[in-house]
């Protein structure tokens, strides 16, 4: 992923993990060697980009990308983080993602958040597995 950002932009981020979550959590292909190849083939990426996933090249970069998003959001939490309106969270966690409306007023709801200074944190327990679909 990181090699392929650095090499075409940020524009590559979201297709790159929109097809890899397809072949990953919907097909259920676990085999990297197999699914990485075959997505860069997809998305017509260059294929050389599958060995930087066998090499710690690109490594620096990966770390400085996760300090970045720590630095925006402390230290006390994890991945992913999100940065909305100048202020990071740790999240979403959402399963399964809203769709439609639903997922509008959501994102609007975080808006809201990112906009009170004082706002931190909430949370509660899962009680639901991920939930990987495709319904629009």
């Amino acid at each position: 992923m990181t090699a392929a950002r650095l090499r075409h932009g940020d524009q590559v981020v979201k297709p790159l993990y929109d097809a890899l979550g397809e072949h990953v959590h919907h097909r259920q292909e676990s085999d990297p060697e197999q699914v990485v190849p075959t997505v860069l083939a997809e998305l017509g990426l260059d294929a050389d980009l599958v060995e930087y996933a066998w090499t710690d090249e690109v490594d620096q970069a990966v770390r400085a990308s996760h300090q970045d998003g720590i630095d925006r959001v402390g230290q006390d939490v994890g991945t992913p983080v999100i940065a909305v309106e100048g202020t990071a969270f740790f999240g979403p966690v959402i399963s399964p993602a809203p769709k439609g409306q639903e997922a509008l007023d959501l994102w609007d709801g975080v808006v809201a958040v990112a906009k009170y200074p004082g706002f931190f944190e909430l949370k509660r327990s899962r009680t639901v597995g991920p939930v990987f679909d495709t319904t629009v």
